[in-house]
């Protein structure tokens, strides 16, 4: 993977395991409105597609649901709170930000968390990485699998779409990454088990954050 300059990865299950503080939120706002909770491994399955999409999985009556707005507002506030409860960066993976930062490649976050979430555990955890951009369709800028996100960071840090790498853990980075027209690599750390990754496309893995910079900067 040679003469690449900048990377972009998502966020969740990628650099960071925010999966307890996801559930939590999640089940507070079932346990408000008088709904069943969900396990981990269910919402681990969920995330990935923002906010509605996680809504539309875990509310009973799903996108028609009477609560929907209602339940949508809520997880937000309540996620927005408590986003840094339980949340880590994975094992290793400051430091490959570190080792890429050091090699000069420049790096963004685009994920389908709300815009100023992202911002703030981007940078809370990650001061390297130069940008990171959220959901923000109101702005227009359509969220994960479109490339809207992809482009707008390709731009900000003065790259080609050739010389960019897509880093993330599910369908919907693997889908994105095809989607802007770029390479991408999937990691096993994250919400997906590889099967599933493989049935969606993913071809090149990094089964550790070590790995993932080698392959980077080989």
């Amino acid at each position: 993977m040679k003469n690449f300059k900048a990377v972009l990865f998502d966020l969740d299950g990628t650099l960071l395991n925010t999966l307890e503080d996801l559930t939590d939120a999640v089940n507070a706002t079932m346990r408000h409105f008088g709904y069943p909770e969900h396990t981990t491994a269910a919402v681990r399955s969920y995330v990935g597609n923002g906010v509605a999409r996680l809504m539309e999985l875990s509310l009973p009556g799903g996108a028609a649901d009477p609560n929907f707005d209602a339940a949508s507002a809520f997880y937000r506030r309540t996620y927005a709170a408590h986003s840094e409860d339980k949340t880590r960066p994975y094992d290793g993976v400051e430091a490959c930000v570190e080792t890429l930062a050091e090699n000069g490649i420049k790096m963004a976050v685009v994920s389908n968390k709300p815009d100023e979430t992202t911002v703030r555990l981007t940078k809370k955890y990650f001061p390297a990485i130069d940008a990171a951009a959220g959901e923000n369709e109101a702005a227009g800028i359509r969220r994960k699998p479109a490339p809207d996100m992809v482009f707008r960071a390709i731009e900000k840090l003065g790259v080609t779409p050739e010389e960019t790498v897509y880093v993330g853990d599910s369908e919907v980075d693997i889908l994105t990454a095809h989607n802007a027209g770029i390479r991408v690599v999937t990691v096993l750390w994250g919400f997906r088990d590889r099967d599933e990754l493989e049935a969606n496309g993913a071809v090149c893995f990094a089964e550790t954050p070590v790995e993932l910079a080698e392959m980077i900067l080989e």
